[in-house]
C-alpha cells in the first residue's frame, strides 16, 4: 500500500475516534451503536495505517479499542434484544 494512503486512512481513522469521544461526552444519552461503531471504524482504520507504517505500542491499542467497541456492541445487541 502506498504510504501517503496509509497515512490518509490512519488520520480518516483517528477522526472517528475523536468524533466518538466528542460524541459520547456530548450527548446526555449517546447511542451506543453510535458511539461503538465509529470506534470499530477507528481502530479498523488506523490499524490498516498501523500495518504500513509499524507501531507495536499502537497496534495494541487499536486491538484493544476495537475489542472493547465489539463488546460495547455486543451489549448494545443484546440490550435491543431484550426491549
Amino acid at each position: 500500500m502506498n504510504p501517503d494512503l496509509a497515512n490518509v486512512i490512519g488520520f480518516v481513522g483517528m477522526g472517528c475516534i475523536v468524533f466518538a469521544y466528542w460524541y459520547v461526552t456530548a450527548r446526555d444519552r449517546p447511542n451506543p451503536f453510535v458511539q461503538h461503531g465509529v470506534n470499530l471504524a477507528g481502530a479498523a482504520l488506523l490499524t490498516i495505517s498501523l500495518l504500513v507504517h509499524m507501531n507495536p505500542a499502537s497496534l495494541v491499542l487499536e486491538v484493544f479499542w476495537a475489542a472493547i467497541a465489539i463488546w460495547g456492541l455486543g451489549k448494545a445487541f443484546r440490550r435491543r434484544s431484550r426491549a
